[in-house]
């Protein structure tokens, strides 16, 4: 498991790798990858911070745990790898997106354009064992994870906070609702689809980027091709 954070987030998040329990949680998930497949691969396990500097954070969707199929999951929430079918949840995102801003549906969910623009793509759980949704969740995730919410809520630049579904409105505390701006809703699952659908999560994301003085951000994803 990586020990080593992303530079622009060891500043802030660096004091939770020398805690106790980020150490149990370190050998937990060392001794799940040695008895089953978990993913994501070692390597991508802080892909979001990686891909979104803390400086950089304009937006923060925050997702459950990581999709638990073969080349599904690489670190962002709701993004999957190059040539890896769209699952259920992003596609009714995509269709979302197409119903506020008529942008095509890609060929492919993988998120990093949305990344690299500042949104910070984080899941509350960074591992799960294979075929095992939540396999992962209560082991010491969750409050990594929270500190990472506290650190972007604490920077004096407002950022806007995307909770979809219960799970995710439970980190509402953590929030500074005065200074930053958050979008709740259902979750995209198909579960759910039908209260998401037509919510318009997009518009009110940027209509809260122009209220801090950013800009929107561009939730077009390029076709890769077949």
């Amino acid at each position: 498991m990586p020990i080593t954070l992303p530079e622009s987030w060891q500043a802030v998040l660096g004091e939770e790798l020398e805690k106790p329990y980020f150490t149990q949680l370190t050998e937990f998930v060392e001794e799940e990858r040695g008895k089953h497949k978990v993913f994501p691969p070692r390597e991508q396990v802080f892909a979001a911070l990686e891909a979104t500097p803390y400086d950089k954070v304009k937006v923060l969707v925050l997702g459950q745990d990581p999709y638990h199929g073969e080349g599904q999951g690489h670190g962002l929430c709701f993004s999957v790898q190059p040539g890896v079918r769209t699952p259920p949840s992003l596609r009714n995102i995509f269709k979302e997106m197409k119903e506020e801003y008529g942008y095509p549906v890609p060929d492919n969910g993988y998120l990093m354009p949305w990344a690299e623009q500042g949104v910070l793509l984080l899941n509350a759980v960074l591992t799960v064992r294979e075929a095992e949704a939540n396999s992962h969740k209560g082991k010491g995730w969750e409050k990594f994870t929270d500190a990472v919410i506290k650190a972007v809520a604490s920077r004096p630049d407002p950022a806007v906070f995307v909770l979809w579904g219960n799970y995710a409105k439970k980190k509402l505390p953590l929030i500074d609702t005065e200074r930053h701006a958050v979008v709740q809703g259902a979750h995209p699952s198909p579960l759910s689809a039908k209260l998401f659908l037509g919510s318009r999560p997009f518009t009110q994301i940027d209509e809260a980027l122009k209220a801090q003085g950013h800009d929107p951000v561009d939730w077009r994803i390029p076709d890769l091709g077949k």
